[in-house]
């Protein structure tokens, strides 16, 4: 039982706010040393999880391709694209990729969208063009950050709700194998993916409706900005 000790590691890193990628690594080592693993084959552990889990550092590979991208203007095509849009607003236009997220994400289309590959190239440069030409002003850095935000949630939203109801997606799978082999169920993915369906539905209308009040909520904003910067100076500021 020593070596759950590891797991205490953990939960004391989060709690600290430490790295994240520290903390795992930490607890790693300290879990191997505690059950008697010479560092040697805690560093060979480390290195076979590596290998078996490559597939998560495949983004490492697009990152220069959208930095070539972007540096040859696609941010900057983006915003000219969605400024031909006149009524298309930020709050419509992150409901139509959250939608679109959705239905590819259900068809088990995972890797077309993303925060690296899609969202921070694409989907925020033109979310905040769209609320920058509805609000007829340059956004803050507050609400810009909010913009990006709410770019980076409807893709989350997305792809978490709508790739359930895709039956070779893997939380699926594990859900289907684990439930008939430990409690003789026959379980068959369909019926898990159906079920998934009206949770996609509800996940689509929730933040679908939170995504269009983002636009009253910059115009509030806005507002407030610009009645800060109206207020006359406090008597002696201007000395």
């Amino acid at each position: 039982m020593i070596v759950l000790l590891g797991v205490v590691v953990v939960i004391l890193g989060f709690v600290t706010r430490r790295n994240p990628a520290l903390v795992v690594g930490v607890a790693g080592i300290v879990t191997g040393l505690l059950g008697k693993m010479d560092p040697l084959e805690v560093l060979a552990a480390f290195g076979r999880s590596f290998a078996d889990s490559r597939s998560v550092t495949v983004f490492a590979i697009v990152l220069p391709v959208i930095g070539l991208l972007e540096r040859y203007g696609l941010r900057e095509q983006a915003r000219r694209l969605i400024g031909r849009l006149g009524k298309l607003s930020a709050g419509r236009f992150l409901t139509v990729y959250l939608l679109v997220r959705q239905i590819t994400a259900a068809f088990g289309l995972n890797n077309i969208g993303g925060p690296a590959q899609t969202v921070r190239p694409l989907v925020a440069p033109m979310a905040e063009a769209a609320a920058e030409r509805k609000l007829n002003t340059s956004l803050t850095g507050r609400m810009r950050e909010k913009v990006r935000s709410y770019a980076a949630s409807s893709d989350t939203v997305g792809l978490f709700f709508g790739e359930d109801c895709f039956i070779a997606i893997g939380s699926i799978l594990l859900i289907t194998g684990f439930v008939n082999s430990t409690y003789g169920q026959e379980i068959e993915p369909t019926e898990l993916a159906l079920w998934a369906v009206p949770l996609a539905v509800c996940a689509f209308v929730i933040h679908g409706a939170r995504l269009l009040l983002l636009d009253r909520q910059l115009e509030r904003e806005m507002a407030l900005a610009s009645a800060e910067h109206d207020l006359p100076l406090p008597k002696g500021a201007d000395k």
